[in-house]
């Protein structure tokens, strides 16, 4: 097979501004792969930089490749690669780090400090038509997941991590924040897991709505409400204090929700990108005993989430609600954004 000498990637040069630029391919290195992308799903984190120019503590400095969900088919493999061939379909895990640190070593490579992850300044991520990626960070996927769950598999980890560290078990009580895709793979997670109550709060009925569809207990819209006032209706809703909170929208007032709400002894999990400095009620905190927990990527969860997927207890391909091809970046960025558009999951072609 020949290999392409171009590629068509989705170039974000500034506010709102995205361009299909040709970009050279590379032929791959000795532990790397070239893959020809299939399905790139748009994130929230894409949007923020999208729409503002950066996400949480990370800045654009010069345009930047955007896109970290994919899946594609392997086009061409370095000499020293030996457990993918050319045509094996794979989800692509972004974050690549270093691998000798003492954070890597200890299997918490997603704080390692020199990760390098796609679509985030100043690494270019995986919108494009073939993208060079090392050989270990990418994941066969079994022939009865789709490529459009491929690119899921990367929020479902998240989800999986997030539950991982809340120690959701057996007859947990869940309140999640934010109704999105990764809040009700969240909720998706916590059932598998166990959790015998989930209440997923948000201010759009139509997100919340979906949200009962895939097996929400309970919905609240918080629209309007302050954080005391909705942490005393999940209360009620579940007719107890929920054992964990998670935070998926990146909403100060939600973080406080979950911090009010949970039982003493409980866990608060922050998996959106709020303010970066917000006002806690620390002494509710120390008194209650909670553990509040930070949520960064994930680690070692992409095997977890395609078995998930192949097994078929997770029923995501209804999430995927729009798809363009990759000519068509733009409009997909502004549906992704619009709530008129109602979009949950948006799936973008390169092939």
């Amino acid at each position: 097979m020949e290999l392409p000498s171009e590629s068509q990637c989705a170039v974000l040069c500034g506010i709102k501004e995205i361009k299909v630029e040709n970009r050279t391919v590379p032929p791959p290195g000795q532990n790397e792969v070239l893959l020809a992308v299939n399905s790139v799903g748009i994130c929230g984190s894409d949007l923020k930089y999208w729409s503002h120019g950066y996400c949480g503590r990370f800045k654009m400095t010069g345009p930047m490749v955007i896109g970290h969900e994919a899946s594609g088919t392997v086009a061409a493999v370095g000499s020293g690669v030996k457990h993918l061939a050319v045509g094996d379909r794979v989800a692509i895990e972004p974050g690549v780090p270093c691998r000798m640190c003492s954070l890597c070593r200890e299997g918490k490579y997603n704080l390692c400090k020199d990760v390098q992850f796609c679509a985030t300044p100043p690494v270019d991520g995986n919108l494009c038509q073939y993208y060079l990626h090392p050989a270990d960070f990418c994941f066969k996927l079994p022939s009865n997941v789709s490529f459009d769950e491929g690119a899921l598999v990367e929020p479902l980890a998240v989800a999986l991590y997030t539950c991982s560290r809340a120690n959701v078990t057996l007859g947990s009580k869940v309140l999640i924040c934010g109704s999105g895709p990764v809040g009700i793979l969240t909720m998706l997670t916590a059932k598998s897991m166990g959790a015998s109550q989930v209440i997923i709060t948000d201010i759009d009925d139509h997100r919340l709505e979906v949200a009962k569809q895939y097996g929400a207990d309970f919905t609240l819209n918080v629209m309007g409400l302050s954080s005391k006032d909705a942490a005393e209706k999940v209360v009620d809703l579940l007719g107890s204090q929920p054992h964990c909170g998670m935070e998926c929208c990146g909403s100060d007032i939600a973080l406080i929700t979950c911090i009010m709400a949970c039982r003493p002894g409980g866990s608060v999990l922050l998996v959106g990108r709020g303010s970066m400095e917000p006002k806690l009620p620390v002494t509710l905190i120390s008194v209650k005993e909670l553990e509040l927990k930070g949520i960064f990527r994930y680690a070692n969860m992409y095997p977890k989430a395609i078995s998930l997927l192949s097994s078929g207890q997770m029923p995501v391909k209804g999430l995927v609600t729009h798809r363009f091809p990759l000519q068509r970046v733009s409009d997909a960025f502004e549906t992704a954004a619009s709530r008129e558009c109602q979009a949950m999951k948006v799936i973008i072609h390169c092939d």
